[in-house]
C-alpha cells in the first residue's frame, strides 16, 4: 500500500442514537482491513450482547471518575446519566501504529478530539427522517416509550450540531452510507499532509 504515513488518521463518527452508527463503523472496519478503534469506557449497564474489551470497556461510576481526574480521557460526557470517554493513552497507541482509528463519540466529544487533533476528520451520521429514526427505536425494543420520546428530541439537538462536522452522511440504506464512510476514509489518507513524507522519498522534494 502506497502510504507512508507515520501516524493513523483519526475519523470521528457521530450519530442519535438509532441511526446505524455502530454497524456502519463495524462494516467499514470488516471491509478496509486493519484499522484501529478506540473502544469507549462506560459506566452504562452492558445491553444484551454487548462484551467488555469489545463493545465497551464496563466501569464502575467511580472508576470512571477517578480516571477523569487523572486526566486519563481525551474526551468524556454524561449521557442519560452514565459515562461515556475515550482513553488518550490507547488512541495514542493506535496512532503510532499507523492505523486509522475510528471513534464513536457525541458531538461534544467530537469539539473535544477536534481541538486536539485539528486534522481529524469529523463525520455525522443522520437517518432519513425523524420519522424513521422513531420507527427505528420502537423497532428496537430496548427502551420505553418515554425513552424513545428522549431519544427523540435529544436527537433533533445533536442533528443541530452536524454543521460543525467534516461531512454528513444519510444512512438511508447501509451499503450506500458504508460505502460514503469507506470514500471519506480513503480521501482523508491522500491529502498532502498526510504524504509528505511517500513525496519526500520517492520524489526527494
Amino acid at each position: 500500500m502506497r502510504n507512508y504515513s507515520v501516524k493513523g488518521q483519526i475519523i470521528v463518527l457521530s450519530a442519535p442514537s438509532g441511526a446505524g452508527k455502530t454497524t456502519i463503523i463495524k462494516e467499514v472496519r470488516d471491509r478496509m482491513g486493519p484499522m484501529g478503534y478506540s473502544v469507549s469506557h462506560t459506566s452504562k449497564k452492558p445491553r444484551p450482547g454487548e462484551k467488555n474489551g469489545v463493545h465497551y470497556h464496563f466501569v464502575t461510576p467511580e472508576v470512571f471518575e477517578e480516571m477523569v481526574e487523572r486526566g486519563d480521557f481525551v474526551e468524556w460526557a454524561k449521557v442519560y446519566g452514565d459515562y461515556y470517554g475515550t482513553s488518550k493513552k490507547a488512541l495514542e497507541q493506535e496512532l503510532q501504529k499507523g492505523l486509522d482509528i475510528l471513534l464513536d463519540v457525541d458531538p461534544v466529544g467530537a469539539r473535544n478530539i477536534k481541538q486536539q487533533f485539528p486534522e481529524a476528520i469529523l463525520i455525522f451520521v443522520v437517518p432519513p427522517s425523524l420519522e424513521e429514526l422513531k420507527r427505528r427505536l420502537t423497532r428496537r425494543g430496548t427502551d420505553s416509550a418515554e425513552a424513545v420520546a428522549k431519544r427523540l428530541q435529544r436527537a433533533e439537538a445533536e442533528v443541530a450540531e452536524a454543521t460543525y462536522y467534516d461531512y454528513v452522511v444519510i444512512n438511508d440504506d447501509l451499503g450506500n452510507a458504508v460505502a460514503d464512510v469507506m470514500a471519506i476514509v480513503r480521501a482523508g489518507r491522500c491529502r498532502t499532509a498526510r504524504q509528505l513524507l511517500y513525496l519526500k522519498k520517492q520524489f526527494n522534494i
